[in-house]
């Protein structure tokens, strides 16, 4: 049996007209999700209520084998779509509108699906996006390496692969037009992407056992959060004039965390050595990377059967970034007393 489209298109607008006139503002279609054999049967897909009596329109049913969703979405979602603020953009790229109450709702639509294709062109949005996408990919890991249940371990790594996909098309500045389906062309197909990003989706999918997908969606996360990185269209703005004061004034702040490490690791006191080393690295890490500065590594060297070691890198990092700083005509502002201080502060 065939679906005949434009009879149930025909049911959804009288159904509007007669009982919901005032209550939706648009009636949409988008055929990119279905499969290519159910194309043509495509009716609607979706409404935009006016109203919260609109939403009494929402209907699901089947017709030879076929289910059919007539569901609504909002125009704050429609605005988060025109953001790059939801997965499936192709329901707002790809949309036709079958019937419009007015034609202020239709021109409201269009212009966002305008936004959509200006900011699918703005690589400073577009990177964001890249790392919104490769959080969440971040979140179901740090939620599956808690599970035991094989089936959802499976669930978590479906949807690394799925998320880290779309962020590899943000950096390409485009969309997944068929959300899940044809993933891998579409990415093969792409000008940038991580080398080996295919191989490893496809090996995720195929492992049989929970720790080996565990170990494989760590690898493809550190893979895809390389590669946003080294695709960040304002790095080259910041590294190009780095201002070393603000290095100093960070230096001021941050010795006395310094010294605390030293004062924990000279009480052989391994617990709070470690946490403010912990809090010390971080900010190294993050200043260091910010500025150039290769060598960061404290926390290597930490055992906690001997703290002097520790004691040695942290000097060691600390006396790297004072000489950065001095390197490049920057005076670190400290004084051997108070009575410097003030002589030279008045």
């Amino acid at each position: 049996m065939t679906v005949n489209r434009r009879d149930l298109t025909d049911w959804a607008i009288r159904k509007i007209e007669t009982e919901f006139k005032d209550d939706v503002c648009l009636l949409l279609r988008y055929r990119t999700l279905m499969l290519d054999a159910d194309a043509e049967a495509t009716s609607f897909s979706c409404y935009v209520p006016a109203t919260s009596r609109g939403g009494a329109l929402a209907r699901t049913f089947i017709i030879a084998g076929i289910g059919y969703d007539l569901f609504p979405i909002s125009w704050e979602r429609w605005e988060r779509f025109a953001d790059v603020k939801e997965y499936n953009l192709t329901c707002l790229a790809d949309s036709k509108i079958l019937w419009a109450r007015t034609e202020n709702d239709r021109k409201r639509f269009e212009s966002l699906q305008a936004r959509l294709m200006a900011n699918l062109q703005n690589p400073h949005l577009m990177h964001q996006r890249a790392l919104d996408w490769t959080h969440a990919a971040v979140t179901s890991y740090s939620e599956m390496l808690f599970e035991d249940r094989l089936y959802k371990v499976r669930e978590h790594a479906g949807r690394i692969c799925t998320v880290l996909a779309l962020a590899v098309a943000c950096v390409n500045l485009r969309h997944l037009p068929h959300g899940q389906t044809g993933q891998l062309e579409e990415l093969r197909g792409m000008e940038k992407a991580p080398p080996g990003f295919t191989e490893l989706y496809e090996r995720i999918i195929h492992a049989r056992a929970a720790e080996e997908q565990k170990r494989l969606c760590h690898e493809t996360i550190a893979m895809v959060q390389a590669f946003v990185s080294a695709n960040d269209p304002d790095a080259r703005s910041r590294r190009g004039a780095p201002d070393f004061r603000e290095l100093a004034d960070w230096y001021h702040e941050l010795s006395y965390t310094w010294r605390r490490v030293y004062h924990f690791c000279d009480q052989s006191d391994a617990v709070h050595a470690y946490t403010w080393c912990c809090f010390l690295q971080e900010e190294v890490d993050e200043l260091g990377m910010a500025f150039g500065i290769a060598e960061r590594d404290i926390l290597s060297s930490f055992d906690a059967d001997n703290l002097p070691a520790l004691r040695r890198r942290a000097e060691h990092i600390e006396q790297v970034f004072v000489e950065v700083i001095e390197s490049n005509g920057v005076e670190i502002d400290r004084y051997p007393s108070i009575e410097a201080f003030l002589q030279k502060n008045g």
